[in-house]
């Protein structure tokens, strides 16, 4: 990824992620010498996009877990507002320490619940990374999302064969069609595979 004006505060975060991330176990040792490429650049990618991200948007990170892709997205686009969910109390204590030190206060706010619980949330923007497979995920998200809102759900290799997959409560839940996009060309390597999905409106 090109130079960027946040790549201090990606650092820092980086180090969190590396230090209190990894000795609290949300995620594992092996991950330490790649936090920066698979990670941290393969979600900041997808924040660059203003297709996918619409400028002061708001946007809900459901199953966040240290903070991948919302602390991510709030660092590289200060323009957004997010909500963090994550139903882990360990979790949702490191993303509370992740935001104050990294002077997010203002615009990210930590729920401690689970997406199915969540009350009194409508965003433009609904995201999800390494959560759960898309048939069980979109479920989840549809009813997070404002009528004119979209899901952005980060995905890997198998993002074609779990769209088909869930192509059926896709159709049932009034979602648009859905597309992968491939984010980050020449960027961060391997690309950044995102599903999107927009809403048409008429939902249950």
């Amino acid at each position: 990824m090109k130079q960027s004006p946040y790549e201090p505060e990606l650092r820092r975060y980086e180090d969190m992620l590396a230090g209190p991330g990894i000795d609290r176990g949300l995620l594992g040792p092996r991950e330490r010498d790649r936090l920066w490429q698979r990670h941290i650049l393969n979600c900041a990618v997808v924040a660059a996009d203003t297709r996918l991200i619409p400028r002061g948007a708001a946007v809900v990170d459901v199953g966040t877990g240290a903070g991948l892709p919302g602390i991510v997205w709030a660092l590289v686009r200060p323009d957004i507002t997010m909500v963090l969910v994550e139903s882990l109390l360990r979790r949702t204590t490191f993303l509370e320490e992740a935001v104050a030190e990294l002077g997010l206060t203002q615009r990210v706010i930590v729920r401690r619940s689970r997406a199915e619980d969540l009350r009194g949330v409508s965003a433009d923007v609904v995201t999800a990374r390494a959560v759960a497979p898309l048939p069980r995920l979109l479920g989840w998200l549809r009813p997070l999302a404002k009528p004119d809102g979209q899901l952005v759900l980060l995905k890997g290799r198998t993002a074609a064969v779990e769209m088909a997959e869930a192509a059926a409560v896709a159709q049932r839940l009034g979602l648009g069609a859905g597309e992968t996009l491939t984010v980050g060309m020449g960027e961060v390597d391997p690309p950044t595979t995102v599903v999107r999905y927009r809403m048409s409106g008429h939902g249950v």
